[in-house]
């Protein structure tokens, strides 16, 4: 399945538009002890445990999104947006939370 961030795919024509389409993943407080409990990990500012978290909630709201496109006979999304929000849950921690959301269509 063709995935675009962009409103339409180069050298594609879009046939049919069959409507919005989204996928979600949420990460829970632990990914945030996780990730302070491992500081000493980060090397130049950065945490590769972290990140591999991040992009495994990105690859699973790209695949609920991809598999709602699928179910409505798409064979591609266009004009994705991706978002990321950190949702605070008092002092219990919080979630981080990846969304995706684009238009399923027909490419030829």
């Amino acid at each position: 399945m063709i995935q675009s961030t962009t409103p339409t795919i180069e050298g594609k024509r879009i046939t049919q538009y069959h409507g919005v389409v989204t996928g979600e993943a949420i990460l829970g407080a632990n990914i945030f002890k996780d990730f302070f409990a491992g500081i000493r990990d980060i090397i130049g500012g950065r945490s590769a445990a972290y990140e591999k978290e991040l992009r495994k909630a990105r690859e699973i709201a790209f695949a609920e999104m991809e598999a709602q496109a699928q179910s409505l006979g798409a064979n591609a999304v266009v004009g994705i947006d991706i978002d990321y929000e950190n949702i605070t849950m008092g002092n219990s921690g919080g979630m981080l939370m990846v969304t995706v959301s684009g238009t399923a269509v027909n490419v030829q």
